[in-house]
């Protein structure tokens, strides 16, 4: 079969990142394939690529995959790129693609789902009620209130040391303007970004986060974005604590959402722990690959 590939405009731009894409199509122009390639831009990821690849399943097998990566592999080294990465779920057809081609896995994603139906509420409720002696909690809906938000930015340092496995992901810098156009792209996307954080009463400075996405009109699964504590502020139990209280405003204000979406790295064991405590159903595994250029 005759593969055509050819380079696209991807409009999807934003602040940390632009991206590439590529259309495989056989003899009739009819599309079998695609390739996307995500550049990002910013201080402390600027080294980085990620790759989101696609053969439609009948064509598999028949060079499309290589010829599409070949391509985007080549746009990552012609702009400076030191690595790329992209996931690949286990025992799918890119599993084996991946290792063929040179990329190696650095790291393994576990992902679980909280069926709200059938959560123990009452216990989960429980939880976010228990009091923790020096700390308070507080959430909203949205971008951070301007009274929290330099203390917020502060707190998403909690991520810097994010168990990543053998990923060259680098750093990513938070500051206000970062916070504030996450927020806005999820409102943009049509669904609600909810924040809880633990508030460290001596100073009035947060201590750590969990920001939760629902679709715009309740239904469906909520996805979990970001969960933190600062390294001064743990060991005692505040990452359970805000994600249960999440889980619990979710399912109060939401009665139709079906579930609630998390995926952990498999050497964080402290937050598997904690989804496990709460509920959370493993329902796939995901490894992420890295190519070295």
């Amino acid at each position: 079969m005759s593969v055509r590939i050819t380079a696209l405009i991807d409009p999807d731009g934003g602040t940390s990142a632009r991206r590439l894409a590529w259309l495989a199509s056989d003899a009739d122009g009819v599309p079998v394939g695609s390739a996307f390639l995500r550049l990002f831009t910013r201080a402390g990821q600027d080294h980085l690529a990620e790759l989101d690849l696609g053969v439609h399943p009948a064509e598999r097998r028949r060079g499309t995959g290589s010829l599409l990566l070949e391509a985007a592999v080549a746009a990552a080294r012609q702009d400076g790129r030191r690595s790329v990465v992209t996931q690949a779920e286990a025992g799918s057809p890119g599993d084996g693609f991946l290792p063929a081609r040179g990329f190696r896995k650095v790291l393994t994603m576990t992902y679980t789902r909280l069926p709200l139906a059938g959560a123990d509420l009452t216990a989960v409720a429980a939880l976010s009620e228990r009091p923790h002696p020096g700390y308070r909690l507080a959430s909203w809906e949205g971008t951070v209130p301007d009274d929290l938000a330099v203390t917020f930015v502060a707190s998403r340092h909690a991520m810097d040391d994010m168990p990543m496995g053998g990923t060259d992901f680098g750093t990513v810098v938070w500051d206000l303007e970062r916070v504030r156009a996450a927020a806005a792209a999820v409102e943009k996307r049509g669904e609600l970004l909810h924040t809880v954080v633990a508030i460290d009463e001596s100073d009035g400075s947060i201590a750590g986060f969990t920001e939760l996405v629902v679709p715009g009109d309740g239904k469906g699964d909520g996805q979990h974005y970001g969960t933190g504590v600062l390294s001064a502020h743990r060991g005692h139990g505040l990452g359970r604590w805000m994600k249960a209280a999440s889980i619990r405003q979710a399912a109060e204000r939401h009665p139709e959402l079906g579930g609630l979406l998390t995926d952990t790295a498999d050497n964080n064991p402290y937050m598997r722990q904690i989804n496990d405590a709460l509920g959370y159903v493993p329902t796939h595994t995901t490894f992420e690959y890295q190519l070295d250029l």
